[in-house]
């Protein structure tokens, strides 16, 4: 039996990906600094692929953004809103705009 596993893991096929050199070397400080190379850590996503039959990322704004807050979306709904009752200034300076929100 060792010998037929053996077999089935000489069976290697090579993969070849790319990506910009910034974030080659972005994920590949990452994954060393979990231990690993990136050829590893490539390897353990394929082998998450076809054992959860799914494609395991999730695909979101990072939690950091700034941006991305539910205070912001909600100011930004509530300026879609009033654009849409006609509830705005046209502005071509920031001395007009920083007027008309005061």
């Amino acid at each position: 039996m060792f010998i037929k596993e053996l077999r089935r893991v000489s069976a290697l096929a090579t993969v070849t990906v790319r990506v910009d050199a910034e974030t080659k070397a972005a994920a590949t400080a990452i994954v060393e600094g979990l231990g690993l190379d990136l050829s590893t850590a490539v390897r353990a996503f394929m082998k998450q692929i076809v054992l959860r039959r799914a494609v395991p990322l999730v695909l979101e704004y990072p939690p950091d953004d700034p941006f991305d807050s539910p205070a912001n979306r909600a100011a930004l709904r509530e300026s879609i809103a009033q654009a849409d009752r006609g509830e705005f200034a046209m502005v071509t300076t920031l001395d007009e705009l920083e007027a008309a929100a005061a």
